[in-house]
């Protein structure tokens, strides 16, 4: 069995990518690294934690003699790079820790899969998830980020993720590491931990706390969801060229405070509420330093060129994720704090 090393695989979109190796790959064993930090959770991976072809392993990437040990203990054919600190607002009161996790984790994993993979190079693959921030903003309607942007990074977040891409791109060029990147829009959907708007949103809605919308709410996000970014990983991953990177998106853009309407409409109706209702809990807050104005993706060469598409649209795919909330609030409340709640009634990443 080939062996996979799935970094951050007990997060948001890390366990729905295990998830789809781990089932839709038999003849791979899946190794999930995760440092069990705030964001991740095992209750996530319940489904899947007995399957023969997976094993969990707790370890931080910033430990590079745990990383070198991990390779040569294991001859892993490739590794799904996802592991990284996301939070915006986190990354500006402590940005060294995204350096550090994002930047510095990301050089020991190459450091290692390069060591390990030096005899026989291009069977394998490194695939490294990145985040459409890096290209910084859009203003005109009608443009979107391509893969041939040029990188704007506007935050800590997004400097050390724009950093970890440009390290794996020079280990393709320098040491001919086979290398993949991809660039996402915005997730959505089950698992997501309850700090990201979407599930903020659902469970202060459920508590009937006030909804924080930063500014007037006017910034524009491509959403995505989860489900589709794992498949679109799994084509990447098997189909995708050496040295290149794509772009995923949901050609789904929202203004932030249309959602939260949405989603306010939808709760009403799941809920037993008179319409527009809970719409009377939205807060505008003052908006955070950096807040870019919209991201929007272009999808079209991973379309072309590998076949992918979204599968959802964006008000099935929410009443989907909403359903999976209202049906899993042991699995929010289990997430949630005092001390959370009291951090992040105010402010909130839309990722």
């Amino acid at each position: 069995m080939k062996k996979i090393l799935i970094t951050g695989g007990a997060g948001f979109i890390g366990s729905h990518v295990v998830r789809r190796f781990v089932t839709s790959h038999p003849d791979y064993h899946i190794f999930n690294l995760d440092a069990l930090t705030y964001a991740g959770n095992l209750e996530n991976l319940r489904d899947v934690e007995n399957a023969p072809n997976y094993t969990f392993v707790k370890g931080d990437i910033v430990d590079a003699a745990f990383i070198e040990k991990l390779f040569t203990e294991h001859n892993f054919y490739g590794v799904v790079h996802l592991a990284a600190e996301s939070h915006v607002d986190r990354s500006i009161s402590d940005p060294m820790s995204f350096v550090m996790t994002n930047v510095v984790g990301t050089v020991n994993l190459l450091n290692s899969a390069k060591s390990a993979w030096k005899e026989d190079l291009q069977n394998h693959r490194f695939y490294h998830v990145s985040t459409d921030e890096v290209y910084g903003e859009l203003h005109d309607p009608g443009t979107f980020f391509l893969e041939t942007t040029k990188y704007d990074p506007r935050s800590p977040y997004s400097a050390s993720k724009a950093s970890s891409d440009h390290f794996v791109r020079a280990y393709h060029n320098t040491y001919k590491l086979p290398v993949v990147i991809s660039n996402c829009s915005n997730n959505y959907g089950p698992n997501h931990f309850p700090e990201k708007l979407i599930p903020l949103m659902i469970h202060n809605i459920i508590q009937k706390k006030p909804l924080p919308v930063y500014g007037k709410g006017e910034n524009i996000r491509d959403w995505l969801f989860v489900e589709d970014h794992a498949r679109a990983i799994d084509v990447i991953f098997h189909d995708g060229a050496n040295g290149e990177t794509y772009n995923i998106g949901g050609h789904n853009e929202w203004k932030n405070i249309d959602l939260v309407m949405l989603l306010c409409s939808i709760m009403d109706k799941k809920l037993g509420r008179e319409e527009g209702e809970t719409a009377q809990l939205i807060t505008y807050v003052t908006d955070r330093a950096g807040h870019d104005l919209r991201y929007a993706i272009d999808a079209t060469k991973l379309s072309n060129e590998l076949g992918w598409k979204p599968s959802l649209q964006f008000a099935e795919g929410l009443e989907k994720t909403v359903d999976w909330y209202l049906n899993n609030q042991e699995w929010l409340n289990n997430v949630t704090s005092g001390t959370y709640q009291k951090y992040y009634d105010g402010m909130y990443s839309e990722r």
